[in-house]
């Protein structure tokens, strides 16, 4: 479960500039179901999610974080209930490794190195035999269908392939929680429909997805267990069961 409870973020803070991007916003993201992050460009949406996601910390209010696995970071059991509100940065960035993936807009994949090392890349500080993680990266690339290009680099790949491998990069440590913001962006309406059925496939597996989008392919999807609608930084719409 991820509980946000009066949660607001603000830039330039005291200035005459100061724009308040997430207003007091409160919501419930359920373990292994889809939530859907609505809302036109400088809604929020993208901003609530980094907050969730340990990449920035509130202004105001508090982030709980319970059933993900990141309990064992602070010797206690590894599904219990954390606030991530006020932790030091080390703490945040061990829950980014261990219990989130990221699927960015952009991709935001390594040009100069290979789909292979794109992919091993988010798993290097923590650790992992290298063997180990390279057989663990070239089963998530078979698994995309894109084994044939372990070798290549990325910039010789098409946007569908890039999505494949960006996926399969949020997928290398395992996470609990996989976070896409505008994931069909960049991709035709096939493409877009086909990186929905990879959404069913990790909700079959039981992860917890939350994507940011304003693509009526994604927030319509009959797989969307709760959209959330966003405007002006706040919250317009509770949800759709």
């Amino acid at each position: 479960m991820i509980e946000v409870i009066e949660v607001s973020k603000s830039f330039n803070v005291g200035k005459v500039n100061q724009f308040d991007a997430v207003s007091r916003v409160s919501c419930r993201i359920a373990p292994g179901e889809l939530t859907i992050l609505k809302g036109p460009s400088g809604s929020g949406k993208t901003t609530l999610m980094t907050l969730i996601g340990c990449m920035a910390r509130p202004s105001s209010g508090r982030i709980v974080l319970s059933g993900i696995g990141a309990g064992s970071l602070f010797g206690q059991q590894p599904d219990a209930e954390i606030e991530i509100t006020s932790l030091p940065e080390r703490f945040l960035t061990g829950i980014r490794r261990s219990a989130f993936g990221f699927i960015f807009q952009q991709f935001n994949l390594v040009r100069g190195i290979s789909v292979l090392e794109n992919v091993m890349l988010p798993a290097y500080p923590t650790g992992v035999n290298h063997k180990v993680l390279r057989e663990r990266a070239l089963t998530l690339l078979e698994t995309f269908n894109i084994a044939r290009h372990a070798s290549s680099q990325v910039g010789l790949l098409s946007g569908g392939e890039m999505q494949r491998v960006a996926i399969a990069r949020a997928l290398i440590n395992d996470p609990s929680v996989i976070i896409a913001d505008e994931p069909t962006a960049h991709l035709d309406s096939r493409l877009s429909r086909e990186f929905m059925a990879l959404i069913e496939g990790f909700k079959s597996a039981g992860k917890t997805v939350l994507i940011a989008s304003h693509d009526p392919i994604v927030f319509d999807s009959p797989l969307a267990d709760q959209v959330i609608e966003m405007r002006d930084g706040a919250l317009i719409d509770g949800s759709r069961p």
